[in-house]
């Protein structure tokens, strides 16, 4: 839910650290004071991707799905941003 919609809007450094910060701060509410590299080893042991790189994935699977659409609106968009 924290990610609806980052696939097809820019993100800035600071909306990526936002969304970092809110991460944090839950497992700051769930798991108590850490240390930082402790929350990067707890999203590991879940299965948490970076912010980063859950919005890397998402934005090119988002492409993926627009460029292979059967809506000529859709395939003339994606030729030209691609």
């Amino acid at each position: 839910m924290l990610l609806y919609g980052t696939e097809a809007c820019p993100i800035n450094a600071a909306v990526k650290h936002s969304l970092e910060f809110t991460i944090n701060r839950v497992l700051f509410k769930i798991f108590g004071a850490v240390a930082k590299e402790t929350y990067r080893e707890i999203l590991n042991y879940f299965g948490i991707n970076a912010i980063e790189k859950q919005i890397a994935d998402r934005h090119s699977k988002f492409k993926t799905r627009y460029s292979s659409s059967e809506n000529v609106l859709c395939q003339s968009i994606s030729k030209v941003c691609m």
